[in-house]
């Protein structure tokens, strides 16, 4: 399984070029499935500019493949730990948002499509896969 974070997919939705976006675009190409964390739709869809913008968000997000916590507390109390441990080695992430994104990735022993640094250093401490 394939998870995309929202660093990916607001620089392809603003049609910005970088090497996560390039590597969305062969994911859309080549028509492989990849899921979307639901806490990255409600990233997404709280940045949009006005009712036109959240309308067409919302539209997207609906036909694409969500990726929710199966058991919502096991996964926030480990995505909390991730975040506890990095702390605990001198690492600072930038929020919590992140943490939970790679515990859905570890729940789901699935691979990460991002353009977050935050992603780099939870892979210090988790045994986080990336595109």
């Amino acid at each position: 399984m394939i998870v995309v974070d929202t660093s990916v997919l607001i620089d392809f939705l603003k049609g910005k070029q970088s090497d996560a976006v390039g590597k969305l675009v062969a994911l859309e190409e080549h028509d492989t499935h990849y899921h979307i964390p639901t806490i990255c739709c409600q990233e997404l869809l709280q940045g949009a500019r006005d009712e036109h913008e959240w309308k067409q968000l919302h539209a997207y997000l609906s036909t694409q493949n969500l990726l929710a916590p199966e058991n919502s507390w096991e996964t926030h109390q480990a995505a909390a730990r991730i975040y506890f441990d990095c702390r605990r080695k001198g690492i600072t992430l930038r929020g919590t948002i992140d943490s939970l994104i790679a515990q859905l990735v570890l729940d789901n022993d699935a691979v990460l499509l991002h353009d977050d640094a935050d992603f780099t250093h939870i892979a210090k401490v988790r045994p986080l896969r990336f595109v």
